[in-house]
């Protein structure tokens, strides 16, 4: 989610960072005769890769930390690089609502991210479906599947990177699962609500007034009454760690990331899109020791 204020030169941003990246990843019209997986956002790419390793090719239409998702409209190019793909994997909840109106009422083969998250209904998951490890394990199980079926010679190369890849995220689940236990109902506060399943997993207790919670998610100005509640709870220490999103600042976040630091809270910086020099596992295992971190 971001803020209304950051609305027009996330835009214009959109635009220059799609272009540069279909110049440097290209579309799904190359002759390598590899199956071609378009992604909505960086995060799910990384993801695809993780389990098309050599044998298929992934792309991402949004890329750069500055592009909304939620605003997003596709340029002829994309919208012919996500018709040629044979492969699209998503978000959904209607944090990428672009990609799911592309492929509408198109055979398309798809994994939708909060789909595959079992026993909720998707109008009551948080849309940051990427910081829940069971979920992600979930998905990259279904591009395994659907890679395999698209192309049955490697099938197994993509089951068994799906695998190593769910493997892999054990360690993060290791490192929320001991906060919980080590720091059980430790009281947070979030600037956005973004990092819901991290803190979940680990056992916090989100203080985030829902006055203001709400408003952010609105893509609203918080009322003065919800930021000075949310400002009590700083001063007043009533809090153990701040949650900051560094890709949503605006002047409200700002000055609560202020009084945290001067009430001596320490601040967890957590980002929407996949930091550059990072892979997805590599982010999300700083996230999670960063937040045990300031918790213990």
């Amino acid at each position: 989610m971001f803020l209304k204020s950051a609305r027009s030169a996330l835009v214009l941003a959109v635009g220059v960072a799609t272009t540069a990246a279909l110049t440097a990843c290209g579309g799904s019209s190359d002759d390598s005769g590899k199956p071609q997986v378009v992604a909505s956002t960086n995060v799910w790419a990384d993801i695809a890769s993780a389990v098309a390793g050599p044998d298929a090719d992934v792309s991402a239409i949004i890329s750069d930390p500055a592009a909304d998702p939620h605003s997003h409209e596709t340029s002829a190019a994309e919208s012919a690089q996500i018709s040629d793909a044979d492969l699209v994997v998503y978000n959904g909840g209607h944090y990428d609502e672009f990609m799911a109106k592309a492929i509408e009422g198109r055979d398309k083969r798809a994994v939708e991210a909060v789909a595959a998250r079992d026993g909720e209904i998707a109008g009551d998951t948080n849309e940051h479906i990427w910081y829940d490890m069971e979920t992600v394990a979930q998905v990259a199980e279904q591009i395994g599947t659907a890679l395999g079926e698209l192309d049955p010679a490697h099938a197994s190369g993509y089951a068994d990177r799906a695998a190593q890849f769910s493997d892999r995220l054990a360690g993060i689940t290791a490192l929320t699962d001991r906060t919980a236990a080590e720091h059980p109902d430790t009281p947070v506060l979030q600037t956005e609500p973004l990092a819901y399943y991290l803190l979940q997993d680990a056992g916090t207790v989100d203080r985030t007034p829902r006055g203001y919670q709400e408003a952010i998610e609105q893509e609203t100005d918080p009322a003065p009454a919800a930021v000075a509640a949310t400002r009590d709870l700083i001063n007043g220490r009533q809090i153990r760690v701040l949650v900051y999103n560094v890709q949503t600042e605006d002047q409200v976040s700002e000055d609560l990331r202020a009084a945290a630091d001067a009430a001596g809270i320490p601040v967890v910086e957590v980002t929407e899109t996949l930091p550059p020099g990072l892979d997805f596992v590599a982010w999300q295992t700083r996230n999670a020791q960063a937040l045990a971190d300031a918790v213990g």
